[in-house]
C-alpha cells in the first residue's frame, strides 16, 4: 500500500481535489481572501473501505439485538432516541424531576452531563438509567478531561499544550486515562478530540482547544487521543465539522461565516478527517456554520446541511459512524429555525443525534408530525435509531449494569494521574529564544531576580526556582524604581502568570507590555509565559528578551517542570503549535542542554509506588505522637528525581510554628560528610594528600606526638584509635556550672569574639587548647574501631593550614555556592531568621539558653559555630543535591568536582575483614549494626546526626533519602527515642518497599 501521505505540486493537487471531491451541485463561491493555506502541498489519500481501521467490532449477537429491541419500539420510542438532552449535576430537584420526565416520557436516548460533581452525577447516571427502557447514551464533552466539568476531578492540560508536545504515546495515554475515568462514571461518549486547526489566531472560541495550526500536527495528536479513549471501550466524538479553525464568531452566539473556496476546505480543514475516518474515529460532531462553498443556500447553517452532513461527510468521505449535531440550543442554530423545525432541518440534513435541544416536547411533537406526514421516513429513521442501537449494544448497554458509588473520588484521581502530567510537561514546555545559551542557567553563582507578571499564582514556580539556588522576588509599581533595584542583579527571571482557564483573557496588558519592554532594554531577562502562546502576539520586538520559553499553562505541574527546564534539570523538547506573527513559526522549539541536576517528578516516573511512600506519613507522625521529635523533613529522590519531599509537625513540641521544607536544621555529624569531607576529597583528588599520608604531615602540631603516624585512611575510618570524644566545655565552667569569666564574656571584646550562642564570648585562644588537648589525648592501647569526632576536628586544621583559607568559605567556594546550596551554612542567624531555625536544645547545664541558630554541640560552639565535625545547619533539598553529587560520582550540574576515581576510593571499606563497615568519612554500616535498615546494598553510604538526622544513598538503587530532625529538642539528649522507635530505618525500608520490580 502506497504511503498516504504525498507531496505533490499545487496544480496536481488542485486537480485531484477538483476531480475526486466534487459535489453533487457544482457550486462555486469565490473566495473573500487569498488563501496561503492553499499553497500546502500535503494531501492525504484516504484508505479504502476494507483498509480502514476499527475499534468495535460488529456481530451477529450484535445485529439480533438492535433488531429485537427496534422491532419492539413504538414511532415515538424510536423518536426518542434521537435525542440526547442536557443535564446536571448541580442543580434542584427540579431539573432531576424535569431530566426524569423526559427519560420516561419522551423516552430521550442519552444524557449529556454538564456541570457537576462526579458522585452526584453517578447516581443521577443510575436514576435516569433506571427510568429508561432502554439504556441510555451517558456523554460528555471533556476535552481536557472530567475537570472541564466536573468539581474533585483530574484537569489535563489543553489542546493546545499537548499539540506541543511530539511524543504521540503520551496524548494516547492522556485518552487512555480518560477514558478510564468517563467508563468509572458510566460515560460512553466523550466530545473530543477536537479537529479545528486554528489558523485564526483571534478565534473566539476554539483557541487552546485546538492543538494547533497545521494541519498534520493537529491530525496525528486527534488521532493520538482518540486511539486512547476508544482502545478502552468509550466512543470518541471527533469536531466540529467541517472545521470551526479559522472563524472570528463564536457560534454560541451567532453564525460564523466561513468564506473559503471548497479547495481550501479540501486541502485544510477536511485533512485531518479524512485521516482519523480511516484510523477508527467512532462519531462526528457537526458544527453550526455557514460555508457558502458547501451550502449555497443563504445563511444556511452547516448542520442543518444535507450537502454538508450527507453529501460530504458521508457520501465523499464515506463516514459510517455516528452523526450528532452541535448543541441546538446555541444561537449559531436556534436563530436559524424555532424548536421542532430546526430538528426536523438536521435529520433530513444527515444526523443521527440532537444534542441540547432547547425545547424537547415541541421538538418531539414535530418531529413525531414530520413522520406521520412522511416528511421523516420509516426508512430515515430507521437508518438512525438502528445506528444508535448498534452503538449502544458495542457500548455494552445490552447488558447494563448500573455505576459502583463507593470509592469514585478516588478511582477517578489516582496517582498516576500526576505522573503522566509530568511528562506531559517535560515534552511540551518550549523554548523559542535562547541567546548565547543563557538556557539552562548553569552559573548558580550569579545574582537572579525575578518579577512577577499576571493575576494568577506564582508560588509553586518561585519555590521551584528557589530550590535550585537563590532566587529574590523583586516588584515595585514604579517601572524606574523597579529597574533601579535590578541592577544589582545578573539575571532577570518574569514569570507571566495568567488565569488557568481556557476561555479567560490571558493576554499581557497595555501597561504589562510597556513594563516588559523597559526591564527587557536594561537587563539580561528569561521571559517565561504561563499561558498560551497567543498572548505573545502583542510583541512585536523580541531583540531584548534574551531567553523566551512558553510553559502554556499556569497549572502547578507546569510551573515546577518550567523552573526544572530553566535550571536543567531537563532538557527543552516542545515545539510551538502556532505561529507568532513572523517573529515564530509552527515547529519552532529549540532544544536546550540537560544539567545532571535533581528534578521533580511523581514516584511513578522512577518506578516508585506513592501509595507505599504515602506510609512515610503513619511513621512519622508516630515518631511526634511518641515525643521522638516534634517535627521532621522527608526527601526522597530517585534516578535524579525528586519524588517525595515533606515536612511534618512543628518546630517545638507547643506546635506554635509547623516545619516546612525550607527551614533549617542543624545536621550535627552530616556536617563531616557535607562540609569537611568534600574539600578532603578534591585535595586528595590534586594529590595533595595520599592514604599513607601521615598525621604529623598533615598537621605538624601532632609530630611530636603519639597520634604522629597515624595515617589518612586511618583517619578517616575511625581506625586510629582516637578517644570519641571530650566535654571541653566542662574545664570552662564555675563552680556553678555557668560559663568562667576567665574564659567568657557577656558581649564581644577585642579578645573574647568568638561567639558561642546570644549574650557568651569565648576566648578567642581556646581553639588552641582544643587543638592541644587532642593532641594530648591517649590513644587505645588496640588498634580497632572507635568513631571519633576528632578525626574531623583535625582534618578541619589541616584543610585551613594547607589552603590558606577558612572551611567556612572552602566549602561556600568549592561547593554550595555552586552546587546551589543557598540554605547551608555555619552560623545560619547571619542570614536567615531565628524562626526560620529549628531549636535543637533548652540548655541547662552550658550555655543556659533555648539554642536556636546556634550548633548544637558544645566544642562546634567553642569554636564559634565553625568546626570540622559539627555546625552546618541545612535543609533536606539542600542536603540531597550534595548527596546527588556523591552518587554522581563527584558530578553535579554537569560540573565535575571531583574524579569518579577519588570518589571510589572514599567509597572503599578499608577494613572490612577487621569488621570495620566504614568508608573514608562515609558511614557503611547497614543492618542491626548500623543506622539503615538490612534493605540498603553494600555500595550504599552516608552518615547520621546526633541531632536526629540521617543522609544516604545507595548506588544500587540511586536513591538519596535525607531525614532531618531536632530529637535533641527540648533536652535529654541521651535517651535517644527517635533511635530506639527505629523511625528513620523504618522509613527507608517503606522508600526500598515502594520500588517497583
Amino acid at each position: 500500500m502506497k504511503n498516504h501521505f504525498i507531496k505533490i505540486s499545487l496544480y496536481a493537487s488542485l486537480l485531484f481535489l477538483i476531480t475526486n471531491c466534487a459535489t453533487k451541485k457544482n457550486t462555486t463561491v469565490p473566495d473573500v481572501k487569498k488563501d496561503i493555506l492553499l499553497q500546502d502541498t500535503v494531501v492525504y489519500v484516504p484508505k479504502n473501505k476494507s483498509e480502514k481501521k476499527t475499534f468495535f467490532k460488529d456481530s451477529d449477537k450484535e445485529t439480533t439485538w438492535v433488531d429485537s429491541i427496534y422491532s419492539k419500539m413504538s414511532v415515538q420510542e424510536k423518536i426518542g432516541q434521537l435525542f440526547m438532552i442536557s443535564a446536571y449535576s448541580n442543580k434542584d430537584s427540579l431539573h432531576t424531576i424535569e431530566i426524569n420526565k423526559f427519560v420516561q416520557d419522551y423516552k430521550v436516548g442519552g444524557v449529556i452531563f454538564f456541570q457537576g460533581g462526579p458522585v452526584r452525577q453517578a447516581r443521577l447516571t443510575n436514576l435516569y438509567q433506571s427510568k429508561a427502557k432502554v439504556p441510555l447514551f451517558i456523554g460528555i464533552d471533556g476535552e481536557w478531561g472530567l475537570g472541564m466539568r466536573l468539581d474533585s476531578t483530574y484537569i489535563y492540560p489543553w489542546n493546545m499544550t499537548l499539540g506541543a508536545i511530539q511524543d504521540l504515546s503520551l496524548i494516547e495515554n492522556v485518552g487512555r486515562n480518560m477514558a478510564n475515568e468517563d467508563k468509572r462514571i458510566g460515560i460512553h461518549f466523550n466530545f473530543a478530540p477536537v479537529l479545528d486547526i486554528n489558523t485564526n489566531p483571534k478565534n473566539p472560541i476554539i483557541g487552546n482547544r485546538s492543538f494547533g495550526e497545521d494541519k498534520v500536527n493537529v491530525s496525528n495528536r486527534a488521532i493520538a487521543l482518540m486511539k486512547g479513549v476508544q482502545s478502552q471501550g468509550v466512543f470518541s466524538t471527533g469536531k466540529h465539522f467541517p472545521g470551526h479553525g479559522d472563524t472570528a464568531t463564536d457560534s454560541h452566539k451567532a453564525l460564523p461565516l466561513i468564506t473559503f473556496s471548497k479547495e481550501r476546505l479540501e486541502m485544510v480543514e477536511l485533512y485531518p478527517y479524512k485521516q482519523i475516518f480511516d484510523e477508527g474515529l467512532v462519531s462526528v460532531m457537526v458544527a453550526h456554520l455557514n460555508i457558502p462553498s458547501l451550502e449555497p443556500l443563504p445563511n444556511y447553517p452547516s448542520s442543518a446541511s444535507y450537502n454538508v452532513v450527507t453529501n460530504l461527510l458521508q457520501k465523499e468521505l464515506g463516514f459510517e459512524g455516528l452523526i450528532f449535531t452541535d448543541g441546538l440550543a446555541m444561537k449559531g442554530a436556534s436563530n436559524f429555525k424555532g424548536p421542532g423545525d430546526l430538528e426536523i432541518a438536521v435529520i433530513l440534513a444527515g444526523n443521527d443525534i440532537l444534542l441540547c435541544s432547547e425545547n424537547i416536547p415541541v421538538a418531539f411533537q414535530k418531529l413525531e408530525a414530520a413522520y406521520n406526514e412522511n416528511i421523516i421516513t420509516e426508512e430515515r429513521l430507521a437508518h438512525s435509531v438502528k445506528k444508535i442501537l448498534h452503538f449502544k449494544f458495542k457500548a455494552g448497554l445490552n447488558k447494563y449494569k448500573p455505576i459502583a458509588i463507593s470509592n469514585i473520588y478516588n478511582d477517578l484521581n489516582p496517582p498516576q494521574n500526576d505522573a503522566l502530567h509530568y511528562k506531559l510537561y517535560e515534552n511540551a514546555i518550549t523554548v523559542l529564544k535562547n541567546e548565547k545559551e543563557l538556557l539552562p542557567v548553569k552559573n548558580l553563582d550569579q545574582k537572579i531576580a525575578y518579577v512577577k507578571m499576571g493575576e494568577d499564582v506564582n508560588s509553586t514556580f518561585v519555590t521551584t526556582l528557589k530550590k535550585y539556588t537563590e532566587v529574590t522576588e523583586v516588584s515595585n509599581a514604579n517601572i524606574e524604581s523597579l529597574n533601579d533595584e535590578l541592577k544589582k542583579y545578573d539575571l532577570v527571571i518574569i514569570g507571566f502568570h495568567k488565569l488557568n482557564k481556557p476561555w479567560e483573557k490571558q493576554n499581557f496588558t497595555d501597561a504589562e507590555l510597556i513594563r516588559l519592554q523597559e526591564i527587557a532594554k536594561h537587563n539580561k531577562v528569561i521571559l517565561d509565559i504561563f499561558t498560551k502562546p497567543y498572548s505573545l502576539l502583542p510583541i512585536t520586538d523580541f531583540d531584548d528578551i534574551e531567553g523566551l520559553v512558553v510553559s502554556y499553562q499556569n497549572s502547578n505541574i507546569s510551573q515546577v517542570v518550567s523552573a526544572e527546564l530553566l535550571f536543567g534539570a531537563i532538557p527543552a523538547k516542545g515545539k510551538l503549535p502556532v505561529s507568532i506573527n513572523n517573529s515564530f513559526h509552527v515547529n519552532d522549539g529549540l532544544s536546550t542542554e540537560k544539567l545532571n541536576r535533581l528534578a521533580f517528578t511523581a514516584p511513578e516516573n522512577v518506578d516508585m509506588n506513592p501509595m507505599i511512600l504515602s506510609k512515610i506519613d503513619a511513621i512519622a507522625q508516630k515518631a511526634i505522637d511518641g515525643k521522638m521529635a516534634p517535627g521532621m523533613q522527608v526527601l526522597v529522590a530517585r534516578k535524579g528525581s525528586v519524588i517525595f519531599q515533606k515536612s511534618y509537625g512543628s518546630q517545638t513540641y507547643d506546635n506554635t510554628r509547623k516545619v516546612t521544607n525550607s527551614d533549617l536544621y542543624d545536621v550535627a555529624s552530616i556536617s563531616k560528610m557535607i562540609s569537611t569531607l568534600p574539600n578532603v576529597m578534591q585535595l586528595y583528588d590534586k594529590n595533595k594528600v595520599e592514604l599513607d599520608t601521615k598525621l604529623k604531615d598533615m598537621v605538624p602540631l601532632f609530630a611530636k606526638t603519639n597520634k604522629a603516624e597515624i595515617s589518612f585512611k586511618d583517619l578517616l575510618t575511625h581506625y586510629a584509635g582516637l578517644q570519641a570524644w571530650i566535654p571541653f566545655y566542662k574545664a570552662t565552667l564555675d563552680h556553678e556550672g555557668k560559663p568562667s569569666i576567665k574564659y567568657y564574656r557577656s558581649t564581644a571584646e577585642s579578645d573574647f569574639s568568638t561567639k558561642v550562642a546570644d549574650g557568651l564570648y569565648i576566648r578567642n585562644d581556646y581553639h588552641d587548647t582544643i587543638m592541644k588537648i587532642i593532641a594530648d589525648s591517649p590513644l587505645s592501647l588496640k588498634k580497632e574501631y572507635r568513631y571519633s569526632d576528632f578525626t574531623f576536628i583535625i582534618l578541619k586544621e589541616y584543610l585551613e593550614k594547607k589552603t590558606h583559607k577558612k572551611l567556612e568559605d572552602l566549602s561556600q567556594q568549592n561547593f554550595y555556592s555552586t552546587l546551589g546550596m543557598n540554605n547551608t551554612l555555619y552560623n545560619p542567624l547571619d542570614k536567615f531568621e531565628r524562626s526560620n531555625i529549628a531549636p535543637t536544645e533548652i540548655d541547662n547545664y552550658f550555655r543556659h539558653q533555648v539554642i536556636q541558630g546556634y550548633v548544637h554541640d558544645m566544642a562546634a560552639a567553642m569554636e564559634g559555630g565553625v568546626a570540622g565535625h559539627a555546625g552546618i545547619f541545612s535543609n533536606a533539598m539542600d542536603v540531597a543535591k550534595m548527596m546527588q553529587m556523591y552518587l554522581q560520582k563527584g558530578n553535579y550540574g554537569n560540573k565535575q568536582y571531583f574524579s569518579e576515581q577519588t570518589f571510589n576510593a572514599f567509597n572503599t571499606c578499608y577494613y572490612a575483614d577487621k569488621g570495620v563497615q566504614r568508608g573514608l568519612g562515609f558511614d557503611k554500616r547497614t543492618g542491626k549494626d548500623g543506622p539503615t535498615c538490612a534493605c540498603v546494598s553494600p555500595s550504599s553510604f552516608g552518615h547520621t546526626g546526633f541531632t536526629g538526622d540521617i543522609a544516604w544513598v545507595d548506588p544500587e538503587t540511586e536513591i538519596v533519602y535525607v531525614f532531618l530532625s531536632n530529637r535533641t529538642y527540648p533536652g535529654n539528649s541521651d535517651d535517644n527515642k527517635l533511635a530506639k522507635g527505629k523511625i528513620r530505618e523504618d522509613i527507608q525500608q517503606i522508600i526500598q518497599d515502594a520500588i517497583i520490580k
